[in-house]
């Protein structure tokens, strides 16, 4: 089977359902976040120290490591704003755009203060997801709806999907 790559906004529940898609399937899990701070330290001290541009950079790297087959990855909420990562998830895998909304995404979030991105204020991050959300439904093969669903939800509902293809 090839590579399952699951893109959405940060929050979106990619790292959770990867982690109970990749058990069910039998497949190894891999989340790019937890790659590039194995290898370069954690992503808020990379934006600080280095900038968002660097932790681009690094993102690309790891998910240009992945095998395009048997594997199940959760991508970075940003993971579509470089046209290369989406070319080289199309041309490698299928990608699952978990798709929740800006209100479910504030409720799960809070105020975390590990992602860089969502520290700034409520109107900075909605103009960030609307940006992204179109570039996350122009990317996918498969668009999930994600609000008022349980993780296990949304897990059979991807599994089904791929049994009908």
């Amino acid at each position: 089977m090839k590579t399952i790559y699951l893109i959405g906004f940060m929050g979106s529940g990619k790292s959770t359902v990867g982690k109970m898609l990749g058990e069910q399937l039998g497949m190894p899990f891999l989340d790019t976040d937890q790659m590039v701070e194995s290898e370069y330290g954690p992503i808020s001290a990379i934006f600080r120290d280095k900038g968002e541009k660097a932790f681009r950079t690094y993102e690309t790297e790891m998910l240009k490591r992945i095998p395009d087959n048997n594997h199940i990855v959760s991508t970075g909420g940003g993971i579509v704003e470089q046209e290369q990562n989406i070319a080289f998830m199309n041309g490698n895998g299928i990608i699952f755009h978990l798709n929740a909304s800006m209100n479910e995404i504030a409720s799960r979030l809070g105020n975390d203060p590990n992602r860089p991105l969502w520290g700034t204020n409520y109107a900075e991050r909605v103009r960030l997801y609307n940006r992204r959300k179109e570039l996350y439904i122009a990317a996918a093969d498969v668009t999930i709806l994600t609000d008022g669903k349980t993780a296990q939800n949304i897990t059979e509902e991807i599994s089904s999907q791929l049994r009908q293809s």
